[in-house]
């Protein structure tokens, strides 16, 4: 562990790339094999159960420390992490020998066999045999909060650089549902007989986002294929062996959630592996994402989802056929070959190939970007038709050309703290809007505002406070903002009666007194019109 926390505390203070990666390759190197893929699996998302609630923990520590249950609360919310808080709080200690990663890992699978007390004991224990850091990242895994700040494209150039594998392998191998209970890091990476997973999905490619000026900039318009981008869950469908698996962006597996999509089965022949976006599909066009988004974290689902709710995929590319990479063929060969699997299958409904928008001038194609919301698209996708498959977000292949978001004027009327270094800082902000006399709350934000403008609003929110609740305070009524959202919903749960899609602050209106924000009503006409 004492190795793996001096990772940790390295990474925690740089932001550079390349040190980071500096500090990766050394420690993959070094590191007990175990432990190297239990690092793995930490960075890529795989974190333990969480044995331990916040509040145990937090009582287990006053009792260690004791000090008043007030005195943790508020350096709580000076600290801002409540690891960082419990470990400072701790007596340091030097332990004269040092549990590895992996030897913690079963640690912690161990206490799920316990009482509450048998656990009290063995966590307080293990507290007092741990370093500073090494405490801090032990809180961080029992309490199911671990998290750094490093990419999985930092940690596949690292075991690239290392080991002399090309990154695509790297990323791919690095897919999916591995066990770190009992995969090694030489079946992961070093042999030919790495881990064989009919599952595996491939890492995603994603596009760069195309700037206001529009696409003069990219090159000759015959040279690219134009496409609506879809609003849903991007996903992989893979089929091998006659196995069916469904693998969203955020490497969830999905297949028992889509039932339709079952109909895979009958209509695929050979092995295949296809990108595309699972969207809500009705009356032959897509639906709103927050109908889709009714089905989304449900165990089951219902009739009246499937009814009300019916999943398609759309399909955006190829990625493997016949068992064969086809990441490395153009676009335009590799959409052939869709093509031929759907108009083999002409009957079904629930597979589609993404249509292209035709065109022949960037001007002509303006002006089919400005009507995507008819067709409940966010915008375009733009992609060069001899372009690979690419792993992550590579410059120049493909684009995303998103239509302005929805937007309206509201009035801060709560806020609260932020977390880590925004600990000391008024930085999640409540917005409302007029329903007559009185502000409605419609919408929380916590981003769009520089780090400036950010300061100056915690000024004014210091000074300004009319209530407190908890941590979150009332705040006098006299900033106005405007505040950007991708889609808008009804909601019985809000009290405004509707629920935004990733809101954001786009500026602050300095130039907008109170009563000039936004009315209910106009929020309300955005969504019949939506």
């Amino acid at each position: 562990m004492k190795e793996f926390a001096l990772l940790f505390s390295l990474l925690d203070q740089t932001n550079k790339t390349n040190e980071k990666i500096k500090i990766l390759k050394k420690y993959f190197l070094a590191a007990p094999e175990k432990d190297k893929v239990w690092a793995l699996a930490l960075f890529m998302g795989n974190k333990p159960k969480k044995q331990v609630n916040s509040t145990l923990l937090r009582n287990w520590v006053i009792e260690m420390t004791g000090i008043p249950a007030w005195l943790f609360v508020e350096s709580y919310g000076v600290v801002g992490d409540f690891a960082e808080t419990a470990s400072l709080l701790l007596e340091e200690t030097e332990p004269e020998e040092s549990r590895s990663l992996s030897d913690w890992f079963e640690f912690l699978k161990s206490l799920s066999k316990n009482t509450e007390e048998e656990k009290r004991q063995k966590v307080l224990k293990a507290l007092s045999e741990l370093g500073s850091w090494e405490k801090l990242v032990f809180i961080k895994l029992i309490t199911g909060g671990f998290r750094i700040g490093v990419s999985h494209n930092l940690i596949v150039r690292a075991i690239s650089e290392n080991y002399g594998i090309e990154a695509s392998v790297v990323f791919h191998r690095l897919m999916g549902h591995w066990n770190p209970e009992t995969a090694t890091f030489s079946e992961l990476f070093l042999g030919e007989n790495h881990l064989d997973d009919l599952s595996r999905p491939y890492p995603f490619c994603l596009a760069y986002a195309l700037d206001t000026k529009g696409p003069e900039t990219i090159g000759n318009p015959a040279d690219w294929q134009a496409e609506w981008k879809w609003d849903g869950i991007r996903a992989q469908l893979i089929w091998r062996n006659g196995e069916l698996y469904i693998w969203s962006r955020g490497e969830d597996l999905i297949t028992e959630k889509f039932p339709e999509l079952q109909q895979a089965k009958e209509i695929l022949k050979d092995d295949i592996v296809l990108d595309g976006e699972i969207l809500a599909f009705k009356n032959e066009r897509p639906m709103p994402f927050g109908i889709l988004q009714t089905r989304i974290g449900r165990k089951n689902v219902s009739k009246t989802h499937l009814k009300e709710a019916p999943a398609a995929f759309m399909i955006y590319d190829l990625l493997e056929y016949k068992r064969e990479d086809y990441r490395n063929y153009p676009l335009s060969e590799r959409r052939k070959i869709i093509e031929k699997l759907i108009a083999e299958n002409p009957d079904q409904q629930t597979f589609r190939l993404s249509p292209t928008v035709k065109f022949d001038t960037w001007e002509s194609l303006e002006k089919q970007w400005h009507t995507s919301r008819e067709f409940c698209a966010e915008g375009l996708m733009l992609k060069k038709m001899d372009s690979p498959y690419l792993a992550g977000r590579k410059k120049g292949f493909w684009w995303k050309w998103k239509i302005a978001p929805l937007s309206i004027d509201g009035v801060l009327v709560y806020a609260q703290k932020g977390k880590g270094r925004r600990a000391d800082l008024y930085s999640d902000y409540t917005f409302a809007v007029w329903d007559g006399e009185k502000l409605i709350p419609f919408a929380k934000a916590y981003s769009g505002l520089t780090d400036q403008e950010m300061g100056q609003v915690d000024y004014f929110i210091k000074r300004n406070v009319l209530e407190k609740f908890g941590p979150v305070r009332t705040v006098k009524p006299e900033l106005v903002f405007e505040i950007g959202f991708e889609g808008i919903q009804e909601s019985k749960r809000h009290k405004s009666g509707v629920a935004l899609r990733f809101p954001r602050i786009l500026r602050w209106r300095t130039d907008k007194k109170v009563k000039d924000a936004d009315s209910l009503e106009t929020l309300k006409e955005i969504l019949r019109n939506y």
